[in-house]
């Protein structure tokens, strides 16, 4: 049985990291580049197995390849990542999440409501952000009405601050920002680097989680099996996707194409890396 409330550590004192292994979507229908349904679900199949194989904690399913994203998606994308989720979710035995880029909450939540999601990932939640989609400005009092209204209070709410692919325009220090956040309603914060594939800065991470204690921190990008152990000496999880892809032909944004698979292997391998310190600071 799914152990649902421990998919994230609620104090660094218990000594437990999540591993969250990220899905991600090829372009859906109204992207020139939409492979079918099959191949999506094939696709997502093969990385949910390798996840699930290899020992991660839970998933996050995410519309990464729909570029150029916009803010709120469109019906089409809600009901694609539906049907998605829907024709593997019998081979889903870990918890799971939804994002739904660039911010799009209330896609997120519907989805996560429909399918048995328990979290779901908000870019933009206490900032305001220049993207090169546009100004996306965060409004945790919306977000938070919204999973009221559809009667969703038991999904949890991961938001990121001062996120990548951005440039922050509110005044907020990235401190103050998790703070925000963290009194806003967040149940974890995830923090970035600049980009797909960087990791946070260390420093930074350790003045967040001085200002902030125990609340849960993530790692949401550039995390690996050479760097997985320092950041996990101030988190509390990692969401982790593109270190563990197969090689395959570059991708402008996203680093590697869509058509890259899930290395087993590799989940395993960091996954150790994760139990070992675990095992050692016990």
């Amino acid at each position: 049985m799914i152990d649902y409330d421990n998919v994230i550590p609620m104090s660094t004192a218990q000594i437990k990291f999540s591993l969250v292994g990220a899905i991600h979507f090829p372009p859906l229908p109204g992207y020139a580049e939409f492979p079918g349904f099959d191949v999506a679900i094939k696709n997502a199949r093969a990385d949910l197995i390798s996840f699930q194989n290899g020992g991660a904690d839970a998933i996050i399913f995410e519309n990464n390849y729909d570029v150029p994203h916009t803010e709120f998606v469109k019906p089409e994308i809600v009901s694609a990542m539906t049907r998605i989720i829907e024709s593997v979710k019998n081979d889903i035995k870990i918890p799971f999440g939804i994002s739904v880029l660039w911010n799009d909450y209330r896609a997120a939540l519907d989805i996560a409501l429909a399918t048995g999601g328990v979290f779901i990932r908000v870019p933009v939640f206490v900032d305001t952000v220049k993207t090169q989609y546009g100004i996306v400005k965060g409004n945790p009092s919306e977000v938070i009405a919204y999973r009221n209204k559809i009667g969703a209070q038991h999904i949890k709410i991961y938001t990121d601050i001062h996120v990548k692919h951005s440039e922050i325009l509110s005044p907020l220090s990235l401190e103050q920002s998790a703070l925000s956040a963290r009194d806003n309603g967040s149940d974890a914060l995830i923090i970035t680097g600049k980009w797909t594939g960087i990791a946070p800065d260390f420093e930074k991470l350790q003045q967040v989680r001085s200002a902030v204690g125990d609340f849960p921190i993530f790692c949401g990008s550039g995390v690996d099996i050479n760097n997985i152990k320092k950041l996990q000496s101030v988190s509390d999880g990692a969401i982790v996707s593109t270190s563990l892809k197969e090689e395959t032909e570059k991708d402008e944004t996203n680093v590697k194409a869509y058509s890259a698979r899930i290395n087993q292997g590799a989940v395993k391998a960091i996954v150790g890396a994760v139990k070992m310190r675990m095992t050692s600071d016990k």
